[in-house]
C-alpha cells in the first residue's frame, strides 16, 4: 500500500474534514483517508494512487494544495 500526504493550509475545521474526505474517496485506489486539522495535512493510502486524480479532488473539493509532506 502506498501513501501520499499534502500540506493543505485552509484545513480548520470538521466541515473541511468532511468535505475533502467525501471528494478524496471518490478517487480510484483510495482505502483510506486521514484529513488533520492541527497539522493541516491530507494523507491517503491505497494501491496505483493517481497524484494528478487525488489533486483534482481535493481541488474539487474547494481547497489548494501547498506541497507534499
Amino acid at each position: 500500500m502506498s501513501e501520499i500526504r499534502y500540506n493543505v493550509p485552509e484545513i480548520s475545521c470538521q466541515h473541511c474534514v468532511n468535505a475533502i474526505g467525501g471528494e478524496v474517496r471518490q478517487v480510484p485506489g483510495v482505502a483510506e483517508v486521514v484529513v488533520d486539522v492541527d497539522a493541516k495535512t491530507v494523507t491517503v493510502r491505497g494501491e496505483e494512487l493517481d497524484d494528478a486524480a487525488l489533486r483534482a479532488a481535493i481541488d474539487e473539493a474547494g481547497y489548494e494544495i501547498a506541497g507534499t509532506a
